[in-house]
């Protein structure tokens, strides 16, 4: 029996999305990896998503459609994943698509390092996207070493909290369901799955390959209300997790994180014009002044970023100057 047999379940999210759905398919039934089980799971769409989907589940006895009313990503991902029947799960949004090794090589790695979660690098791909330099390593991590690689980021081996780029061992996530009604739910869930997991494996390979152009199209109605009702809510949920499982120094790192992306917000905000959002997050972080200064008197914080928040407390509206002047004039030198 090969080890692809232990079979995996690719719970495949599709909401409106005719135009992409084909490419994200046709890169699953190419897998390597024999034994695929595909959950298509139409999230009430409106447009041709759904006669796509019964197409090909009519045409690919590995893929099983499920249509449901319109719950959003979490609602869809739940329902995919208690219809599966694999060993192990993996999570694809239908606008996205995957190298053809990736489910078995993930697949081998969990096997062979005995390991509850496989991560990969993943490309972005669209306007804004990063350059990505991987080295092709396969790196076994006892959870403590993945939970400080999540939290803290690694200038070579980034954690993301997507769980697209992973493949979870179904034991793991039996009790771990996706928070239904917001976005962002990818926080939490893999937050509590690396807790959980005894070993980890990552593989600095990009084997998922996710869509930027459709994000950044986001409305800034919507971009506020994503930023303060459901990523800094899962944020401040996940460091006082942490603390509550036993991380007390983890958890601290995680809150010197959420204060860094509190201020890439703030410079975003700025960015778009979005001022009332601006104020707004600035009003936030000047309420815990006192927090955010115990926190960064911690060995662990940099003290570029000390200065940064020194600088943001005093007058927000001379942090954004500066970083804009920082970006106009220092990095194009560097470069």
């Amino acid at each position: 029996m090969s080890e692809c047999e232990k079979r995996i379940s690719v719970i495949v999210t599709a909401y409106n999305i005719e135009a992409y759905l084909p490419r994200c398919m046709e890169s699953l039934l190419g897998q390597t990896c024999p034994g695929l089980e595909i959950i298509l799971v139409d999230d009430g769409s409106t447009d041709r998503t759904p006669e796509i989907c019964d197409r090909y589940e009519r045409e690919h006895e590995c893929v099983r459609v499920i249509h449901k009313e319109n719950g959003g990503p979490s609602s869809a991902r739940n329902a995919g994943v208690a219809a599966a029947v694999g060993d192990f799960i993996g999570y694809v949004d239908g606008d996205d698509w995957v190298e053809p090794e990736m489910y078995e090589r993930m697949l081998e790695a969990c096997l062979e390092k005995d390991a509850d979660v496989a991560i990969c690098t993943y490309r972005q791909v669209g306007r804004g996207a990063e350059q990505i330099h991987p080295t092709g390593k396969v790196l076994e991590l006892a959870r403590e070493e993945a939970l400080e690689l999540y939290i803290s980021g690694h200038p070579q081996y980034h954690i993301y909290h997507s769980v697209w780029s992973k493949l979870f061992r179904k034991e793991l996530i039996a009790d771990i369901r996706f928070p239904e009604g917001r976005k962002s739910e990818d926080i939490m869930y893999t937050t509590r799955a690396l807790v959980k997991a005894l070993r980890c494996v990552f593989l600095d390979t990009p084997y998922y390959n996710y869509m930027m152009d459709r994000e950044t199209s986001i409305m800034n109605s919507k971009y506020h209300e994503r930023r303060f009702q459901d990523e800094i809510p899962f944020w401040r949920e996940q460091a006082a997790y942490l603390a509550k499982c036993g991380y007390g120094q983890l958890a601290r790192k995680a809150h010197h994180q959420f204060y860094r992306k509190m201020l890439f917000y703030y410079e975003d905000f700025r960015d778009r014009g979005m001022q009332e959002s601006a104020v707004q997050l600035a009003d936030l972080l000047r309420g815990e002044k006192e927090m955010i200064r115990d926190i960064y008197k911690e060995g662990f914080v940099p003290k570029g970023d000390q200065a940064r928040m020194k600088l943001f407390l005093a007058s927000p509206g001379w942090f954004y100057r500066v970083v804009k002047l920082y970006e106009k004039v220092v990095i194009p030198l560097r470069q």
